[in-house]
């Protein structure tokens, strides 16, 4: 095991930080992807969480999610542990929890679970000594998934599609995160917001910037 440049108690935070926004195709997973890559040839022992169904980031970083036994579905509906599900990435120092499809019926099936909003926090909470970093991959949408990361994340990243509509969007997100932060998790903020297809050579794309 590759020791890390800095021990995780004395890396600044956040340490766990969602990549979220209720809109497809803006980057999320691209973001994800490169962030986790990067830390983890840095130096630093990563953990990508892949909170999306179609599991991309899993795929992107090597995993073949048709043939995985236990997923982040298991951790989040069965009480498996995260260890049992983490799958060696491609990068060296890089880590995945991976989704297929079977997470698909998660949003569904999480409303009968107690604490259903801090599932993903308890199974985190576990794993913090093992990793420097844990990234969160979420699905587009604000739905349970996407809750259980912004509970379990002291940090939220925003890939923003530099478009009007996107910006409108960007409000509703907000509200969210500001109600998660009153009633689930105080230590939230949004840490950054990650301007993504910016052509500048279009007025309005200067504009949304």
């Amino acid at each position: 095991m590759t020791e890390s440049p800095v021990s995780p108690h004395h890396l600044p935070l956040p340490r766990v930080i969602a990549v979220a926004n209720q809109k497809g195709g803006v980057g999320k997973t691209t973001t994800s992807v490169n962030l986790s890559a990067c830390l983890a040839e840095l130096g630093y022992r990563t953990l990508l969480i892949d909170l999306d169904p179609q599991g991309n980031a899993s795929s992107g970083v090597g995993i073949e999610t048709r043939g995985i036994e236990t997923s982040i579905y298991d951790v989040l509906l069965n009480d498996a542990a995260m260890e049992d599900c983490v799958e060696p990435a491609s990068v060296k120092n890089l880590f995945v929890a991976p989704a297929n499809l079977d997470l698909a019926g998660a949003e569904i099936e999480l409303v009968n679970e107690m604490a259903r909003e801090h599932r993903l926090k308890k199974a985190i909470d576990q794993e913090l000594d093992r990793y420097d970093y844990i990234i969160i991959d979420c699905q587009p949408s604000l739905g349970l998934l996407t809750v259980n990361a912004l509970a379990a994340s002291e940090g939220c990243v925003v890939p923003l599609e530099t478009e009007y509509f996107a910006l409108r969007g960007l409000a509703l997100l907000t509200q969210t995160i500001e109600k998660i932060k009153g009633r689930i998790n105080p230590d939230l903020k949004i840490i950054g917001i990650l301007p993504t297809m910016y052509d500048p050579r279009t007025v309005h794309g200067r504009e949304v910037l």
